[in-house]
């Protein structure tokens, strides 16, 4: 069933959105490479290509469905400073505003009694809990640590062990 006109122009708006997440991210990951903290911009880089799976999820959602995916305009990301905290803080405030465009699809498909959506963006409205819940952790844990480098050089460590994934839709989840 194809969506309306309206609806399609906001998941487009969500693709672009995704987009330029990625964009933030690999900002970030840049932050993070510049301060010695290989680790962390080896996490953020990944974190860089989900956010293309979960545009590719959106487009291929628009295509089956009959519509047109389009990429909007994407600005160039700022940086938000060059310490572990402010790199995992400006990804917080994206990830919540990512979140906050989720809930504004999910009221509109609802408004539009559009349930063909409804288990793509169920599963984003899973996701983006995760996502917030996992940056907030790792600000925590850079909170906890504070200024120590042995403490600094420790979380790096550990967020280098991230697996790595792949930029394309892997199955189990709706795309």
């Amino acid at each position: 069933m194809k969506m309306s006109p309206e609806l399609e122009k906001l998941f487009n708006d969500q693709i672009t959105l995704e987009f330029g997440a990625s964009m933030v991210y690999r900002q970030l990951a840049i932050e993070m490479e510049d301060n010695d903290f290989p680790g962390a911009a080896q996490w953020l880089r990944h974190q860089a290509d989900e956010e293309i799976v979960h545009a590719n999820k959106f487009i291929d959602h628009l295509a089956d469905r009959g519509n047109h995916p389009s990429i909007g305009t994407i600005s160039a990301p700022k940086s938000p400073g060059t310490t572990m905290l402010k790199v995992f803080n400006a990804a917080l405030a994206h990830e919540q505003k990512v979140s906050a465009a989720i809930r504004g699809l999910v009221n509109a498909a609802e408004a539009e009694g559009d349930l063909d959506s409804r288990p793509l963006l169920n599963w984003f409205l899973s996701e983006q809990i995760e996502e917030e819940s996992t940056v907030s952790e790792i600000i925590g844990r850079i909170q906890l640590i504070g200024d120590d480098g042995v403490g600094l050089y420790q979380l790096d460590l550990e967020l280098a062990q991230r697996p790595v994934a792949t930029t394309e839709n892997t199955g189990g989840s709706p795309h």
